[in-house]
This record gives structure tokens, C-alpha cells and sequence, in this order.
């Protein structure tokens, strides 16, 4: 599974990480895992999955966490993951 995570501002890209997880998890710990992986990295809390992102995400492979999702003030205006590969 890939899942690229990218934060926007002004809509332009500022910032992106790539997860690749080959793991025999299932697609959700898959993605929970990447959430972390790519806060850790992006230096950000983990974002609270709201009903909206949720529903999005479950049609999609996509999500956007705008500041309402994150407990910590955040310097763009949102972050978006996208599932870019599933295995």
C-alpha cells in the first residue's frame, strides 16, 4: 500500500511524505500506521478522523483534516492523504 500525505496552503503544495507499507496488516492498521508515520515526520499531531473525512475517505481513498481535525494550531490550511496503491 502507498498513501501520500500532503499539506496545502493558498492551494499549493508546501510540504508531502509517502508511506509504503508491505506489511500483511489490514487496511485499516495500514493506515492508521501511515497517519502516524507521516505526523512523526511532518512534525504534526495525528488528526481526528471526523465523520466528514471518514465518509470521504470510505468513497474516495482520499481525506482532507482541516484545523478542526488537528488538537495542535497548524501553518497550512489542510493536509490531505491519498491511497495511492493498495495491494
Amino acid at each position: 500500500m502507498r498513501i501520500w500525505f500532503k499539506e496545502w496552503k493558498d492551494n499549493r503544495l508546501v510540504g508531502d511524505y509517502e508511506v509504503k507499507d508491505e506489511t500483511v496488516e489490514t487496511r485499516t492498521h495500514k493506515i492508521f500506521n501511515a497517519v502516524e508515520e507521516a505526523c512523526n515526520v511532518l512534525d504534526l499531531s495525528k488528526p481526528i478522523w471526523l465523520d466528514s473525512a471518514i465518509r470521504d475517505f470510505k468513497r474516495d481513498a482520499k481525506a482532507r483534516f482541516y484545523q478542526e481535525s488537528f488538537m495542535d494550531e497548524i501553518s497550512f490550511d489542510y493536509l490531505e492523504i491519498h491511497v495511492l496503491e493498495e495491494d
